[in-house]
């Protein structure tokens, strides 16, 4: 008979090894007994799964429902339990405590050795069958953990009724539990090594959580493998056109006659993806759609980094979104957030009772600017969590890619901190090399699994090498987001006309270092709100001025080498700043100003794709020429684009001033005829209709911009105009 002691830990939900106590276990003498930990029940018996025969009856020894008693058979049965509850019903169940270890072997191997790349697949909650028996098995890795129980809608919430099995090689805990199905929600009891309990933790590989502000994991199907696709992968070359639209869901657009209520997963795929394809953007990156528990955080505080977010709807309506995007032709990008996480009670922060995924110093270890807790990278187990997490999206959800999001904030320790705030690395520096070490393992990673995929990093510092290749000694991402760009020619635009002939170089800079790296041209969320104003609002110049201004710097962008992002609203130039619990102001599309803005955005999107010479070498120097540079004084710079087909060329002439400029004489790289391809100065767009007439201007034999042709044109005050050239 059991100890005193064990049943006293088990009605405690304390006990740290239930195995060797519950289900069917040999005395000295190799009788059979069977415990079982029921709470609530009044009468136990145990009947043989095959025959239904009675083997026996347990006998209750304790109040809070541990039974115990001898079998009538000699050989280890198959058997289940036929309980009566005191309620008076009565049902016939599995017990947990008969099955065998969840994890297999090798599973254990490589989550010990940190080497799973898809951890995914044993770790959480998996629906299963085992022995004929369907249900869910559960793991959670706590290595400090003195016990582990399940608890859940199929338990009561009752620790004692599922405490776990612990597989000390690799430091989890794991149990089949028969009968639990899809939509139970759950969440782990876990006690600290002095057998302390700590606040219900939720699962760091859920597949699916509760809408905030509940906290419960729920079970849910895993998402099938989607199969490579070589479309995807021609779609998301570093020579294809790329045009991301970036939005967040939660404001794209609301339902304000319901309450403001979002939008769902089926909603958005009706409405805001055939926006995107008639906007002529190739991608849509969401801001992060991982459970977080505050709105206010956009996403960038995950818990849930297994779990789309159930404020649209369920997980398998996301994987039905993506597949949504791709039948539409469009890419779709996920920000990602591997660089912190919230200190919320019931997310990972001090999650066994030790600072298991955080450093455990502070200055390592928290974030000052956002109040969050920075991953160990240190720990082979937690940067498992992060590269098994990377491929799941890209795999299991069939993303196109993922945007990483501070990566800043990843490779420095001294980030934002001052002198004696920050641990040096073991050399003494500022680098946080185990962090480079874990974009370089997620890198290789995503290459080597999902080639069709592709990583971006929002970097804003000049470490070396962002976008080259592992092997090369870089960190491996496919592209970064030119920040430096973003914040010069903003900069530049918000000044007015009459001084920029004093800051020309905050146009030009960005070209010394254009090729340092593969580029994405930023115009994202963070230079919309926290008070710096909407792209319209940040331009100079009365009414018409602004939407000027804002046109021309859009076709400076599009004819700059870079691939190219956008927030949401920008496109029809939103007048106030973003807010992430209001729906866009969609009818300011009313307006001839703002729809005018928007047929730019789409025509520039269009000539963007169906034109080589704006996108297929954006990251080759030769695809880059400048005409003129230094023409500060008229604050007007010219340049030409070219495609892998040297010949065919655009070219690019910007005026930031508000002076038309007639007969003007431009130095042009060969001898044909140059038409008039964009102007952001056209009646279509709310311009003024400056032009070049006819829109065509043929190259003559004489000499100017050092070329021995040119071409006279009519440039336009405050816009971009684009000539394609015909031999």
């Amino acid at each position: 008979m059991l100890t005193d002691r064990d049943i006293e830990l088990l009605c405690t939900a304390s006990h740290g090894d239930p195995f060797a106590v519950l289900g069917v276990h040999a005395d000295p003498a190799g009788h059979l007994c069977l415990r079982a930990m029921l709470p609530a029940a009044v009468q136990v018996a145990v009947l043989d799964a095959t025959t239904g025969d009675l083997i026996g009856a347990l006998t209750r020894r304790h109040g809070d429902g541990f039974f115990e008693g001898a079998l009538t058979t000699s050989e280890r049965p198959n058997y289940r339990l036929q309980v009566r509850w005191s309620d008076g019903s009565s049902a016939i169940v599995d017990d947990p405590y008969r099955f065998p270890p969840v994890l297999s072997e090798l599973d254990v191997w490589l989550l010990g050795e940190g080497s799973h790349r898809r951890a995914y697949e044993a770790l959480g909650s998996v629906l299963r069958v085992m022995e004929g028996v369907p249900g869910a098995s559960f793991a959670v890795w706590a290595p400090n953990a003195s016990q582990v129980s399940v608890v859940g809608d199929f338990n009561v919430w009752d620790a004692r009724r599922h405490p776990m099995r612990v597989r000390r090689e690799c430091g989890v805990w794991e149990i089949f539990i028969p009968a639990v199905g899809a939509g139970a929600r759950y969440k782990f009891q876990i006690r600290d090594r002095s057998g302390a309990l700590l606040p219900q933790k939720a699962d760091p590989y859920a597949l699916q959580c509760e809408l905030r502000p509940a906290t419960a994991s729920v079970v849910a199907r895993m998402p099938s493998l989607a199969p490579p696709s070589a479309a995807r992968q021609q779609a998301n070359a570093l020579n294809a056109p790329v045009s991301i639209y970036e939005v967040h869901l939660g404001s794209w657009r609301r339902k304000v006659e319901e309450g403001n209520r979002f939008l769902t997963w089926q909603e958005l795929a009706d409405t805001l993806l055939p926006y995107a394809v008639d906007m002529g953007f190739t991608h849509i990156e969401l801001m992060p759609v991982s459970e977080h528990p505050f709105d206010g955080s956009w996403g960038y505080q995950p818990i849930g980094l297994y779990a789309p977010t159930a404020r649209f709807g369920d997980a398998m309506g996301f994987r039905r979104f993506v597949d949504r995007c791709h039948a539409l032709g469009l890419g779709l990008l996920l920000d990602w957030v591997p660089a912190h996480f919230p200190s919320d009670a019931h997310g990972l922060a001090n999650f066994d009772g030790t600072h298991l995924y955080e450093y455990a110093d502070p200055k390592e270890g928290f974030h000052q600017d956002w109040n969050t807790l920075i991953y160990n990278f240190g720990r082979t187990e937690v940067c498992n969590f992060l590269v098994s997490n990377a491929l799941y999206w890209l795999e299991r959800y069939n993303v196109d890619g993922l945007r990483v999001d501070a990566v800043a904030s990843m490779l420095y320790r001294d980030y934002s901190r001052k002198a004696g705030e920050w641990v040096p690395n073991q050399h003494g520096g500022r680098e946080n090399l185990e962090a480079i070490d874990f974009l370089r393992r997620m890198n290789l990673v995503v290459g080597t699994e999902r080639t069709q995929a592709i990583t971006l990093a929002e970097e804003s510092t000049s470490f070396p090498m962002v976008s080259r290749p592992t092997y090369a000694g870089g960190l491996g991402f496919h592209y970064k987001w030119n920040m430096g760009w973003m914040h010069d020619t903003l900069v530049y635009m918000q000044r007015d006309p009459v001084h920029r002939a004093h800051h020309h170089d905050e146009l030009t800079f960005s070209l010394v270092y254009a090729f340092n790296e593969n580029f994405v041209l930023p115009l994202s969320h963070d230079e919309v709100v926290h008070g710096k104003g909407s792209m319209l609002a940040k331009m100079p110049g009365d009414r018409w001025q602004k939407f000027a201004n804002l046109r021309a710097y859009y076709g400076y962008m599009f004819g700059h080498p870079g691939k190219k992002l956008l927030f949401m609203g920008c496109e029809f130039a939103q007048e106030r700043e973003w807010m992430h619990d209001q729906s866009l102001d969609w009818h300011l599309l009313g307006d001839p100003m703002h729809e005018g803005m928007r047929r730019l955005v789409a025509d520039l999107n269009r000539l963007y794709r169906a034109t080589p010479a704006l996108h297929e070498r954006d990251f080759d120097p030769d695809g880059f020429e400048w005409i003129e540079a230094h023409d500060a004084r008229s604050s007007v710079l010219s340049f030409v684009r070219r495609g892998a087909q040297h010949e065919a060329l655009i070219v690019v002439v910007c005026n930031f001033t508000a002076a038309v400029h007639r007969g003007f004489v431009l130095g042009v790289p060969n001898a044909g005829t140059y038409r008039e391809c964009l102007n952001t100065d056209s009646t279509h767009y709310g311009g003024s209709n400056v032009g070049t007439p006819l829109g065509v201007a043929t190259a003559q034999p004489v000499a100017c911009n050092g070329r021995a042709h040119s071409i006279v044109i009519d440039l336009p005050p405050l816009a971009t105009v684009m000539f394609i050239c015909t031999p």
